[in-house]
């Protein structure tokens, strides 16, 4: 019966290489969010080991956030320019020592500098998954593929939620890090053997397709007669644009500035959720960590749903003519995360909130990976990595924002109590930027299909060696 199941898994990732491949950066993305989802789920074992306050602890999530976003400016040219599976698997070698360090802190400043040598390295993984995304999967599965592999994402988040919350109650915090740093070094063994380094711009066609095959997107738009925008046409060879030529230049593309900023708050809202979540649940509905670890087990599947389905009825819908399906499929989840999620953090039941929290988390999960394949869709091939660096700074500074400042107003609102009194408002409030995400893509769908025919021109002017 195992046998079986894994051959089906295998046969619906495409095959024994790309289920491999799809895995491998699976798991690096569940590696970086595993880290929060540790912190997330020890807040009270930080709180009376370290005597600090949820602001504190919301620090400690923000710090590799923030030093990440200034850390990924030279990581996004580097991934441009350097072989990128051994820059990724050295992040991550360099990421489990530094949580190594983090588990004998004896102090709050000697875990915060851990933390903020975390940021540093963990800065390599969005613009390396990118660009490898790119470039090992035809364009067709693009935003199906971005699915399957930022379903990592959220596994690691649940996977550090329950297991580091687990072994901190059976053992002690310092070993929920310990324990996640031992699966960071087999991961990155396993990175640096089994994860193929593939050419730029070859962008996954199987050997010997015609260079002329496009996806259903740059089809449709070609069909369109949609016109390119001369000032998104690339004048000079991106492979030897400096950083703020480049950043120039993929801040000029429209459907890309609003990518970025509906991906930071979509992330900004993420990140509150996953540093406490725990702490609202138990004080909001009065559970114990068996129920918790349902609640949370559930809300971690409903987010799988959504990254598993939503690529797919995007790629679908773009197949069957609708050009702008990559910035509509997200606008809707962004919207019906928030009404869903409304209707739960209201009731004080844990039993009514469950499947609203579950629908609410499928749509939020939702959203990334259609966003995901929209930015490699509008810039050039030569600039993934670079275009990722840019918009990971703005990411990683809402996840960084996010935490302190969920922590300061739910001290705010419960009147200077630090537990999890005040946080059913701050996640009330914190929905409203959901609701702003799904206006804002609602503009992009104008600007897409001009924005990948200029990306279209720039292929053809400057092509793949």
């Amino acid at each position: 019966m195992w046998g079986r199941a894994v051959h089906a898994l295998t046969r619906r990732l495409g095959g024994p290489r790309q289920a491999r491949v799809v895995l491998l950066l699976a798991c690096v993305l569940a590696l970086n969010t595993a880290d929060s989802g540790v912190i997330g789920a020890i807040v009270e074992e930080l709180r009376r080991s370290l005597h600090i306050n949820n602001t504190e602890v919301g620090v400690l999530t923000a710090a590799p956030s923030l030093v990440g976003a200034v850390a990924t400016v030279p990581v996004g040219m580097l991934t441009d320019r350097v072989p990128r599976v051994p820059l990724l698997a050295g992040s991550i070698m360099l990421w489990s020592a530094a949580m190594v360090v983090g588990g004998l802190a004896t102090s709050y400043d000697w875990l915060l500098t851990s933390r903020v040598a975390l940021g540093a390295v963990t800065a390599t993984a969005g613009p390396t998954v990118a660009s490898l995304t790119g470039d090992l999967f035809p364009h067709q599965e693009r935003a199906g593929v971005y699915g399957r592999i930022l379903a990592g994402e959220l596994v690691g988040a649940g996977f550090g939620l329950v297991v580091g919350g687990n072994v901190a109650a059976a053992l002690s915090w310092r070993f929920s890090f310990w324990f996640v740093a031992v699966l960071g070094v087999a991961l990155a063994l396993a990175v640096w053997r089994l994860l193929p380094e593939p050419g730029r711009g070859v962008q996954g066609r199987p050997a010997g397709s015609p260079r002329g095959d496009t996806e259903a997107a740059q089809q449709a738009v070609e069909e369109s007669d949609v016109e390119p925008r001369p000032e998104n046409v690339l004048a000079a060879d991106p492979a030897r644009m400096t950083l703020p030529q480049a950043a120039r230049h993929v801040l000029r593309i429209r459907t890309n500035v609003i990518i970025i900023l509906a991906s930071a708050i979509g992330y900004f809202f993420f990140a509150g959720l996953r540093t406490f979540a725990m702490v609202f649940v138990q004080h909001r509905y009065g559970v114990g960590r068996a129920e918790l670890s349902l609640l949370v087990l559930v809300i971690g599947l409903g987010a799988l749903v959504g990254v598993l389905t939503s690529g797919r009825v995007a790629d679908r819908l773009v197949r069957r003519g609708r050009i702008a399906a990559r910035v509509l499929v997200p606008s809707v989840a962004y919207t019906a995360s928030a009404l869903l999620f409304l209707p739960g953090l209201l009731t004080r039941s844990a039993w009514i909130a469950m499947p609203l929290f579950f629908l609410a988390a499928a749509a939020l999960a939702g959203a990334n990976p259609p966003l995901d394949a929209v930015r490699l869709d509008v810039v050039h091939f030569r600039l993934w990595g670079r275009a990722e660096s840019i918009r990971t700074i703005l990411r990683m500074a809402g996840e960084a924002i996010a935490p302190v400042l969920f922590g300061w107003l739910s001290g705010l609102f419960g009147d200077g109590d630090q537990s999890g009194t005040g946080l059913d408002r701050v996640f009330l409030l914190a929905l409203i930027p959901l609701l702003v995400n799904g206006l804002l893509l609602l503009r992009a769908r104008r600007d897409y299909p001009a924005d990948v025919a200029s990306a279209m021109e720039s292929e053809r002017r400057f092509p793949a060696a």
